[in-house]
């Protein structure tokens, strides 16, 4: 090691231009330069003798690379120090104009939505996309055998731990903490183990709407969703109401839009679920059922999104190139 520091030393002091000098490196400091040659036979030496011989082909290493940077920088001086200094800009050329970004289809759809209900008196709030099956399940009156709580339909991640499968874990959450009236919206990702095609995600949006009153009836949720499909897809769109089943509002509905297709045909499209506030729901969070009547809703983000944009896979949303996304 010593013998070849020397030599090495001794041909770098007689280098004096950049090929000679990038010469020196291949031979001495190259992939296939003498320093690694050198490494490679560590396998050589007997076992008690290996600690010293790493450590001076280590110092050897550093002891070159750090004599090369330094001769690198005299070579570079001596070619620079009688050349005027460059400029680092030359402010005679046309600019380049930096690339500016802009929100994200989904967010953009979250931020109208939102922006929407709150011309109706809606706040937003927000809850854990990790949940435990009390708030996720038997808060929302969902029993233990029911289907919904199958664990090929969940992500859980212990027994009682999970990824949320639905925002209407954040209305319990928000009621627990809040005296009546209650109006808010929630919106946020949700999991569920889909299989991904043109419609469905293991992850995906929804935005959860919630009042409770003295009062609150089904015609205050018609008149609600109505009023919202109206200003986000346009004052000509139809909706309506079919019956359905939920655990957590009774009774439940399914609304739907009307589209309209360029042939003339016109199609109905589900956004959600809905309905009055399940008694027992009330009651679990200590409202007087009694004395208290509210609505709920679940929308799908991205069903409006793509329906109002006329995105034909969902896949397009997360999977694809920013210009996809630079349409919006």
């Amino acid at each position: 090691m010593q013998a070849l520091q020397k030599q090495a030393t001794n041909e770098l002091a007689g280098v004096s231009d950049s090929e000679a000098l990038e010469a020196w490196r291949i031979k001495y400091l190259g992939t296939k330069g003498r320093v690694k040659t050198a490494i490679q036979r560590l396998g050589e030496v007997p076992k008690k003798d290996k600690p010293a011989v790493g450590k001076a082909t280590n110092e050897l290493k550093t002891a070159l690379r750090s004599a090369f940077d330094a001769r690198l920088g005299a070579l570079g001086d001596s070619r620079t120090k009688d050349r005027p200094a460059a400029p680092e800009v030359d402010i005679t050329l046309p600019g380049n104009k930096p690339t500016i970004g802009h929100l994200h289809v989904i967010t953009q759809t979250i931020n109208d939505i939102c922006e929407i209900f709150a011309r109706m008196g809606f706040t937003v709030a927000y809850g854990p996309e990790v949940e435990d099956e009390y708030h996720n399940f038997d808060a929302l009156n969902i029993p233990s055998h029911h289907p919904a709580r199958d664990p090929l339909d969940n992500f859980y991640i212990d027994e009682k731990v999970m990824l949320r499968s639905q925002t209407s874990t954040v209305q319990i959450r928000v009621m627990e903490n809040t005296t009546p009236p209650v109006r808010i919206i929630a919106p946020g990702r949700v999991y569920r183990p889909d299989t991904v095609d043109a419609t469905h995600s293991f992850m995906f949006h929804q935005i959860e709407g919630l009042y409770v009153d003295q009062g609150v009836t089904m015609a205050d949720l018609r008149i609600t969703l109505d009023q919202f499909c109206k200003a986000y897809f346009g004052h000509n769109v139809a909706t309506r109401f079919r019956p359905s089943f939920f655990p957590f509002t009774e009774p439940s509905a399914e609304v739907d839009i009307l589209f309209h297709r360029g042939d003339g045909t016109e199609y109905w499209v589900e956004l959600g679920g809905c309905g009055m506030v399940h008694p027992n729901v009330l009651e679990t969070v200590e409202y007087d059922s009694e004395k208290y009547t509210g609505f709920a809703f679940g929308l799908g983000i991205e069903r409006m999104a793509m329906r109002k944009h006329n995105i034909t896979d969902i896949r397009y949303l997360f999977e694809s190139d920013v210009r996809f996304l630079h349409q919006f």
